[in-house]
Order: C-alpha cells, then sequence, then structure tokens
C-alpha cells in the first residue's frame, strides 16, 4: 500500500571524529550483547521524537527549520560515561545544559505554533537528553551483562552544537536528510 506520508525525527547529529567513535561503541554493544538496534541511526540526542509528514510537504518542513535555526547560537554540549534505562536501553549521559534544553523547548513550541506538529501518540514524556548506544533489541539478560561491562567505563568529550539535522526513516534505517546550522 502506498502512502504519501514519510516518518522523520529532529536531532543534534555529531561530526566525526565523534560520530566514529560512538558508532564504534554501538558496534560493540552489537558484537558483545547481540543489539544492533542502535546503528540504524547516527548518533545523536533526540529533540524532536518521530513523527510522520506528507511527502509533498516536505519544503514546508525545512523551510520552516530554516526559519528556526536562524534564532539560535553555537554552545557546547558535554557527554560523560554511561547510563540506562532499564531493563533495555545503553546510553552515554549527557550533562545537564540549560542552551540544551531550551533549544528543545523552543523547538517544540516553534513546530506547534508553525506547523501544528503536535505529539499525537502518548509520548509526552519529559525531555532527557542521551545518546544510545544499545536499546529495543537488547534482551534483558544482555542488558545487565552490558549495563555491568559499561558502569565500569568511563567517556568524556564536548562537543559543539551548531545544528539540528532533519532524519528520515527508509523503511530500515535512519538517514541525514539535512542539517540546518545555526
Amino acid at each position: 500500500m502506498q502512502t504519501d506520508l514519510d516518518k522523520y525525527f529532529i536531532a543534534i547529529v555529531f561530526e566525526d571524529p565523534l560520530q566514529i567513535e560512538i558508532t564504534e561503541m554501538k558496534q560493540f554493544v552489537k558484537n558483545n550483547f547481540n543489539s544492533q538496534g542502535a546503528l540504524r541511526s547516527p548518533a545523536h540526542i533526540t529533540l524532536k521524537m518521530p513523527f510522520e509528514w506528507k511527502t509533498k510537504k516536505i519544503d514546508l518542513l525545512k523551510q520552516s527549520l530554516n526559519v528556526f535555526v536562524k534564532k539560535q547560537h553555537v554552545f557546547e554540549i558535554e557527554l560523560n560515561n554511561f547510563s540506562f534505562f532499564e531493563p533495555r536501553v545503553l546510553f552515554i549521559d549527557v550533562i545537564p545544559n540549560e542552551k540544551l534544553n531550551t533549544l528543545q523547548k523552543e523547538l517544540k513550541i516553534h513546530l506547534q505554533q508553525e506547523l501544528h506538529l503536535i505529539e499525537t501518540d502518548g509520548k509526552f514524556r519529559g525531555f532527557h537528553p542521551h545518546v544510545t548506544i544499545g536499546f529495543r533489541d537488547l534482551k534483558k539478560e544482555q542488558f545487565y551483562s552490558a549495563q555491568k561491562h559499561f558502569i565500569e567505563q568511563t567517556f568524556y568529550c564536548k562537543s559543539l552544537c551548531n545544528s539540528i539535522t532533519l532524519l528520515k526513516h527508509d523503511g530500515k534505517i535512519w538517514k541525514i536528510e539535512e542539517t540546518f546550522f545555526f
């Protein structure tokens, strides 16, 4: 059945070499804990959960994101160590950051006001920025083994946030549709 809707989400996508380093962590999780779900998207912090958008109106969405980013300013994000959403999700933690929280909140408001794009699927969770390295297909037993491994690991880096990215699902994986620079 053909549909005129595509699936998208909006995120901060990390650039190389950090993108490569986090992808290697995801590959480690796949090889050692049999979870490859996180490899279906580039390393990112989700700003807007997946949503459907009419294919023929993609230019409107992109124009709106271009307007939004013109009001934003570059800031720094710090990633620090690993954490977990039991019993399925492994992630790199993001140090609390008011500029990141404000970016997410302003994007949510912008999308609601300009495009009437609201959370309609019951996903009214609070914003908890993180970078997923294992999830969904991670079995409970494997989760606890991975948790034991990663809780003993350290990781720290700083990264500039100078853009947001629109990602599109191609039926198998999430691909970068367009990046919008501040």
